[in-house]
């Protein structure tokens, strides 16, 4: 296909509307408006903004494959270390075994991106036709700029997170226009870029989000906090020049594509870090926090309970259920899909209830090193229950940190017994309990023995439905608070604000502070750790294993999870049907495959067809 062509039909592509409901540029008795039409009237042109946003990755789905034509979805998450889909048509299995490639994906991430981009373009160089009127005052006109700005910005933050190095296209492309002359920019120009334009987009979006001016648009913090991410990435290793594949990775005309690393780039993102810390603290954001201030609700509630005061920017996704239809267990009414299964891997990093580390490694064949410090014991029963398991339950999950409880479903735990299910057994994830897998057949039970419990919502039932309103968060105060230690450690060392941001997002979840003295490698180590935690299920794991260049050892190994296809037997001793010694022997999930090519995703084939002068990403 000639590259006019392309364009041709690349433009056409751009005007579709995505909306379920009508199309964005309502028709005329004529037929359809033109763009002149279209940025003369306030309500068609705020209508053409709105639409830029369809295109963000719908990333509250976890399991389920984009459709033709779709917002890409989230295969980050169970292509890390932190959970096994158990669902083999998904994506983020292929991933995992290493079968997938430049003609096989179906995460096209980079058409709707640029079709996003393209929208972005149009609006931007052409909001200046609209006059300011009651409908649309200058101020209302200067936000809706910021938020185009912010948007393309945030666009091109998505393409280079999976594929490094992208074309950098702010302007539209008209059809006369020389296709072929757009190529991968350096890693660090295209950063660049998205800095400057988190600042553009701060001078002219609100200092705050608030219910009278659109929930789910981004405002000042939101675009300095896209600005912190950027830069932190950046500084970090596979971008920094840490890894010696990409140094000497060139474009067609000789330009390297990666810079050599720069220390200096360390404190540029503590910097930015901080202005989005102190611009979210300045207009009332603040870690969040229940009504009774329960470590366990501290945490959990920041995921249901939409747009409190931690949260900056979220994808509103109103009839999306599967998020919870995918962790209901089995044992639950209408419940025939648990899907999103945590790794044993994931469950053993959660802290005790002290601060302490609970496993320290593992042995040959894989039986825990445990913390003599800690209080973990791995085998026997609780003799009591709590609020949040029965009498009986394994004492691996006994004494856990608060997080624990709020994001994993264990065998044993209490779970929605109150209105409107009253559930009085506890869960059972072995083999033919109630929770487990029903039959030697058929792919729809937990493979590792566990469920993911954040990020649902607990009124959610599946049968008869009750389906509350869910959101994804994009960008969070914890978040920021993350990203300044890290960058801080790394620019500074330990020093004390390193300390005063990590313990204050330990404290909300009822946690000590981390030791005193730290080195600055303990530190790192610490912070990483917490990081794992804290954003655990957020699509923040896989890119920060891929950034620090750590993938290549957490993502090709063996898997974990419990043995949920073991023999079980009945303990007569406990009130419940709590599992035998066998189901929880830690056992082979999955095989993962990690190759030094999958740090970055592969362009896709047709697009290198398409633009012979882009260059495909090493090893692919």
């Amino acid at each position: 296909m000639k590259p006019k062509v392309i364009l041709v039909f690349v433009s056409m592509m751009l005007f579709t509307c995505l909306s379920c409901k009508k199309n964005f540029l309502d028709k005329t008795p004529d037929g359809d408006l033109t763009q002149d039409q279209v940025f003369t009237n306030p309500t068609w042109a705020e209508q053409y903004l709105a639409n830029i946003y369809s295109h963000l990755p719908r990333e509250l789905s976890l399991v389920d494959n984009p459709g033709n034509n779709e917002s890409p979805t989230n295969p980050f998450t169970g292509a890390s270390d932190e959970m096994e889909m158990s669902y083999d048509p998904n994506f983020t299995n292929n991933m995992n075994v290493g079968n997938w490639s430049p003609t096989s994906y179906v995460q096209d991430i980079w058409s709707q991106c640029y079709i996003a981009i393209r929208k972005a373009n149009v609006f931007l160089e052409n909001i200046d036709k609209l006059q300011p009127s009651d409908l649309a005052p200058a101020a209302k006109i200067n936000r809706w700029r910021g938020e185009a700005i912010f948007l393309r910005a945030f666009y091109h933050f998505l393409l280079i997170r999976v594929y490094g190095p992208v074309p950098i296209v702010d302007k539209t492309i008209n059809l006369d226009a020389d296709f072929l002359s757009y190529k991968r920019e350096p890693i660090d120009k295209c950063v660049a870029f998205i800095a400057s334009e988190c600042d553009k987009a701060a001078g002219l979006l609100d200092p705050r989000i608030t219910a009278a001016n659109d929930y789910g648009k981004p405002d000042r913090t939101t675009a300095l906090a896209l600005k912190a991410r950027v830069l932190l990435y950046m500084a970090s290793p596979l971008w920094n020049g840490g890894n010696p594949d990409y140094l000497s990775f060139k474009d067609k005309n000789g330009t390297r594509l990666f810079p050599d690393y720069d220390a200096s780039r360390w404190q540029t993102a503590a910097t930015a870090a901080k202005a989005c810390i102190d611009q979210a603290e300045g207009v009332g954001h603040k870690l969040y926090r229940s009504a009774n201030n329960d470590p366990i609700k501290n945490y959990q509630e920041i995921f249901y309970n939409n747009f409190n005061d931690e949260v900056f920017f979220t994808r509103d996704d109103p009839g999306y259920n599967n998020i919870d239809a995918y962790s209901e267990p089995r044992g639950m009414a209408g419940a025939f899909w648990p899907l999103q299964t945590p790794t044993q891997d994931m469950v053993d990093d959660y802290e005790m209830a002290n601060g302490t580390r609970p496993i320290l490694g593992y042995n040959a064949d894989m039986t825990p090193v445990i913390n003599p410090l800690s209080g973990y014991n791995e085998s026997g029963q609780a003799t009591t229950a709590t609020d949040n398991y029965v009498e009986g339950t394994r004492n691996m999950y006994v004494g856990r940190e608060p997080r624990f409880y709020a994001s994993i479903m264990f065998t044993g735990q209490k779970y929605k017994q109150s209105p409107p299910q009253n559930r009085s057994t506890p869960l059972q994830f072995w083999k033919l309990g109630l929770d487990g897998r029903p039959t030697a057949s058929g792919d729809n039970y937990s493979k590792t023995g566990y469920l993911l419990k954040k990020l649902t919502n607990p009124s959610f039932v599946m049968s008869p439905k009750a389906d509350p309103i869910r959101v994804w968060i994009f960008f969070r105060l914890g978040e920021q608070y993350l990203n300044y230690a890290e960058a801080l450690n790394e620019a500074q060392g330990p020093v004390g604000d390193v300390y005063k941001y990590v313990n204050l997002i330990r404290d909300r979840s009822g946690l000590p502070g981390l030791t005193p003295g730290l080195s600055k490698d303990n530190m790192r180590e610490a912070i990483r750790h917490e990081r794992r935690i804290e954003l655990a299920f957020e699509t923040h794991r896989y890119f920060d294993t891929h950034r620090w260049m750590t993938a290549a050892a957490t993502d090709n190994k063996n898997i974990y999870g419990l043995d949920v296809n073991g023999v079980i037997s009945v303990s007569p001793s406990v009130p419940y049907n709590i599992a035998s010694d066998a189901f929880y022997k830690r056992t082979v999930i999955e095989k993962r495959v990690f190759e030094k090519k999958h740090y970055l995703w592969p362009i896709q084939q047709r697009e290198l067809e398409k633009n012979p002068n882009l260059v495909q990403n090493p090893g692919w």
